[in-house]
């Protein structure tokens, strides 16, 4: 398998094989840090995926029914100025 180059937030390059190669592999190259990359794998503990997803949770949300009618406004915006 080929390996990549990947840039982790530190700006320094770290090479490994595919992220599904290399899970089981926890190097110090490739240990999470602060800042989430979607480019490297994340390697973390429970208690460090449990704050992921309670900052997640504390973001701002809206239920089903208020996103589809804002969607649906916006689309009959858009394509009501596609058509001009």
């Amino acid at each position: 398998m080929s390996k990549k180059i990947y840039i982790n937030s530190e700006k320094t390059p770290v090479t490994v094989s595919e992220p599904a190669v290399d899970f089981g592999t926890v190097t110090p190259e490739i240990i999470s840090s602060n800042r989430w990359n979607p480019n490297v794998p994340f390697h973390g503990t429970q208690e460090e995926w449990w704050e992921h997803f309670h900052r997640i949770e504390k973001g701002n949300f809206m239920t089903l029914e208020e996103f589809d009618h804002k969607f649906e406004r916006w689309k009959k915006e858009y394509l009501a100025s596609k058509l001009k």
